[in-house]
C-alpha cells in the first residue's frame, strides 16, 4: 500500500471514529454562527461596556455591526523570553486592523509559564494543568462575545496546546496563530548538555554550569532545541494556522513584524463579514490532525503531543489516539535533525530550507493532505514557501529551495535519516507507553535489564550521587501522574542517566511521568498508562525485576507471569507533599478530574 492510501486509511478510520462527537461539535458552530457581526445581540449597555474606552470612530464602527473586530489573546509577560517579544505585538495589530479598516482590541490575557524555569522544582507540578487554564482564560476573554475573528499570541510549551483547544472551543471564530520567534543561535545545544554532565558528575561548578546556561538561553525568542515550543511553531504551520512561512523568523526584525501585520490583515478578512469566511472549527479536521501528526513524525517532534495533539483533536470532536499516531509512525520518514535529535538548532533548520522545504518533500511523498483548508485558503501546497521581506515592507514569498541548504539537517523524502517517524508507542504488560526514538542511536534502543524503583527525582538523583547506579538497570520512576502529581516534566533525569551511558552502562527510564520535547539519548518509556495511582502495573513492579524496553519492536514488557502480576497488590506513595505549595493547592481538583495520558491527559471529558 502506497503511504498516501495508508495515511487516507488511517484519517477514514479517525473520521469513522469521530462521527458522532465530530457531527455534534459542527452542529453547534452553525448554531453559533450568524450573518451579522457577533456583538449585535449585545443590548446598548453591554456594547457600551464592550468600547467604552474606544476612540469616538471606532464606538461609531462598533455600533454598526458591519466592521470586524479581531479579538487578541494574548500570552504576553517579560519573563518568560519567547512570550516578551509580544508586548509589542497589539500595537502592531492594532495599527495593521486599522489599515484593513477594522478594529482590533486585546480580548483577554493567558498564563504563560516556562517549563525551563520551573524544571524540578515544585512549580512544574502546575505546568501540565496550566494547558487547561489556558483554554478556559481563552474562553473568559472571548467570551463577551464582542468579536468576528480572533488571532493567538502563544508559543511554548502548553500554551498553543491551550490557545487551541480556547479557539476550537469557539469553532465559529476565524484562528489565526501568531508566532514570535526563535531567540538567535547561542552557545550550541550539545555543548551545554556537555557542560551539564560535566556539573552532574561534579567536574565543574555552579559558576561554570550558569555561565553556559546564560549563553545558551540568552535572548527574545524560543529556546533554540526542537522542544515543545519549537514543535508547536511546526504543528501550527503544517496544520495551516499559521501564515506561510511564519514558524522560525527571528523577534525584533522587520520581516517579523511584516508577518504579524499579515496575519492580522488575513483573520480581518476571513470573518463572516467577508466573502471568505473560514471558522476555524471547520477549517480543522481530520486530515488537519494528521497532517499535524505525520510533521511530529517526520520532525522527531515532542513527545508532550501524544498527549496535547489528542486533547486538541477532542476540542474539535475528534477521536484521535495513541494507535493512530503509532501506525502513522510506520509510516512517515523523519527528515529532520534538529537538537537532540541532531546537532543543529531551529535557526539552522530554518536556513537549511525550514517548513517549506519539509512540506514540499512531505507533500512529494504522499505523506500530507494536500485537500485541506487553512488560513491562507485552499490546499497545503501554498505553504511550500519560504517567507522573505519585500522591497516596500511587505511579505513575499517564492518557493522552497529546491536543495537543502544543509543535508544533515533536512533530508529529502527520497533520502530520509530513517524510514520511520521520531515518536513510538509501546506496549506490553506494564501498559501502554511512549518513547521518542529518533534522539536514541539504534544500537541503543533496545535494554533488557533489573529495575530500580524509585518514587522521586530526588530519590534517584541522591543514588547516583551515592554510587549506587553503576550498572546495568532500568530506571522505574513512578507516581509521576496526572493524578498523582500532575505529570511534572522530570528532565533533571536526563543528565543523570546520559552519564551512566556515556559509563558503558545499559540504563533506561520507565515513567508515568513526563520527559519533555528534550527527551535525549537515553531510552524511555513515558507517559505510562494506566500510571501507579490508577492500579498501573507500574506499581507492582519491585527492585530487581527484569523489564525489556525494545524501542525497535515497540515493546515494553516485566517479566513476570500474569499469575504473578495478578497477586501482587500496588504499592502506595505518601503524596501529601504534592498538594500543596507554589499554589498546587489549588489545583486538587485537577488531580482528581484529570483523564489519562493516552486521552490527552485533560481535565475536559
Amino acid at each position: 500500500m502506497s503511504a498516501l492510501k495508508a495515511i487516507e486509511a488511517i484519517t477514514d478510520r479517525i473520521r469513522e471514529r469521530s462521527r458522532p462527537l465530530r457531527e455534534d461539535y459542527l452542529g453547534r458552530v452553525e448554531a453559533a454562527t450568524g450573518n451579522r457581526a457577533n456583538r449585535a445581540v449585545l443590548s446598548c449597555g453591554n456594547l457600551a461596556h464592550g468600547f467604552a474606552v474606544c476612540a469616538p470612530n471606532e464606538k461609531v464602527a462598533l455600533g454598526g455591526d458591519v466592521v470586524p473586530n479581531l479579538g487578541v489573546i494574548t500570552s504576553y509577560n517579560d519573563m518568560l523570553s519567547a512570550h516578551q517579544p509580544f508586548e509589542f505585538f497589539p500595537q502592531l495589530i492594532k495599527q495593521a486592523a486599522r489599515e484593513a479598516g477594522g478594529i482590533a482590541q486585546v480580548a483577554g490575557g493567558v498564563p504563560a509559564m516556562c517549563d525551563g524555569v520551573t524544571q524540578g522544582q515544585p512549580g512544574m507540578e502546575l505546568s501540565l494543568f496550566s494547558r487547561d487554564v489556558i483554554a478556559m482564560a481563552t474562553a473568559v476573554g472571548l467570551s463577551h462575545n464582542m468579536f468576528d475573528a480572533a488571532v493567538y499570541l502563544g508559543v511554548c510549551d502548553k500554551i498553543v496546546p491551550g490557545l487551541v483547544i480556547g479557539a476550537l472551543t469557539f469553532g465559529h471564530l476565524p484562528a489565526v496563530f501568531i508566532p514570535a520567534g526563535p531567540m538567535t543561535s547561542g552557545l550550541p545545544n550539545d555543548e551545554k548538555a556537555r557542560v551539564r554532565q560535566l556539573y552532574a558528575e561534579g567536574k565543574v561548578g555552579r559558576a561554570e554550569l550558569l555561565e553556559a546556561e546564560s549563553k545558551s538561553y540568552h535572548g527574545p525568542g524560543t529556546c533554540t532545541f526542537y522542544g515543545t515550543a519549537n514543535s508547536n511553531q511546526m504543528l501550527m504551520e503544517i496544520m495551516g494556522l499559521h501564515t506561510p512561512g511564519a514558524s522560525f523568523v527571528n523577534p525584533g526584525t522587520p520581516l517579523r513584524d511584516a508577518l504579524t501585520k499579515e496575519a492580522t490583515k488575513r483573520a480581518l478578512a476571513i470573518t463572516h463579514l467577508g466573502n471568505a469566511y473560514t471558522p476555524v472549527g471547520r477549517m480543522i479536521d481530520e486530515r488537519s490532525f494528521v497532517n499535524g501528526v505525520v510533521g511530529l513524525h517526520a520532525t522527531g517532534g515532542s513527545t508532550n503531543h501524544t498527549m496535547h495533539i489528542i486533547a486538541m483533536a477532542q476540542a474539535a470532536g475528534i477521536r484521535l489516539t495513541w494507535q493512530d499516531i503509532s501506525d502513522l509512525s510506520d509510516i512517515v520518514p523523519l527528515l529532520a535533525r534538529v537538537y537532540p535529535n541532531g546537532l543543529a538548532d531551529v535557526n539552522h533548520f530554518h536556513a537549511a530550507g525550514g517548513m517549506g522545504f519539509l512540506i514540499r518533500e512531505l507533500l512529494s511523498g504522499g505523506y500530507l493532505h494536500d485537500d485541506v483548508q487553512t488560513v491562507w485558503g485552499e490546499g497545503l501546497a501554498a505553504y511550500a514557501v519560504e517567507a522573505k521581506l519585500g522591497a516596500d515592507g511587505t511579505v513575499v514569498r517564492e518557493p522552497a529551495p529546491a536543495i537543502s541548504g544543509d543535508d544533515k539537517v533536512l533530508a529529502t523524502s527520497a533520502k530520509p535519516f530513517q524510514a520511520t517517524g521520531g515518536l513510538k508507542v509501546l506496549k506490553g504488560n506494564i501498559g501502554l507507553a511512549i518513547a521518542k526514538t529518533s534522539a536514541v542511536k539504534p544500537e541503543r534502543r533496545r535494554v533488557e535489564a533489573p529495575a530500580i524503583v524509585f518514587h522521586s527525582q530526588e530519590e534517584m538523583n541522591a543514588a547516583f550521587k551515592a554510587g549506587e547506579l553503576e550498572k546495568d538497570f532500568v530506571a522505574v520512576l513512578r507516581f509521576q501522574g496526572p493524578k498523582a502529581n500532575g505529570m511534572p516534566e522530570l528532565h533533571k533525569l536526563t543528565t543523570v542517566l546520559g552519564v551512566l551511558q556515556d559509563r558503558g552502562y545499559k540504563v533506561a527510564l520507565v515513567t508515568d511521568g513526563r520527559m519533555s520535547g528534550a527527551s535525549g539519548k537515553v531510552p524511555s518509556a513515558i507517559h505510562v498508562t494506566p500510571e501507579a495511582l490508577d492500579g498501573g502495573v507500574i506499581g507492582k513492579i519491585r527492585d530487581g525485576d527484569l523489564i525489556r524496553l525494545d524501542g525497535e519492536e515497540g515493546t515494553l514488557e516485566v517479566f513476570l507471569s500474569a499469575e504473578e502480576i495478578a497477586t501482587r497488590t500496588c504499592v502506595t506513595a505518601d503524596l501529601t507533599a504534592n498538594g500543596y505549595g507554589m499554589g498546587r493547592e489549588l489545583f486538587g481538583a485537577f488531580r482528581a478530574m484529570v483523564g489519562q495520558a493516552e486521552a490527552g491527559a485533560s481535565v475536559f471529558a
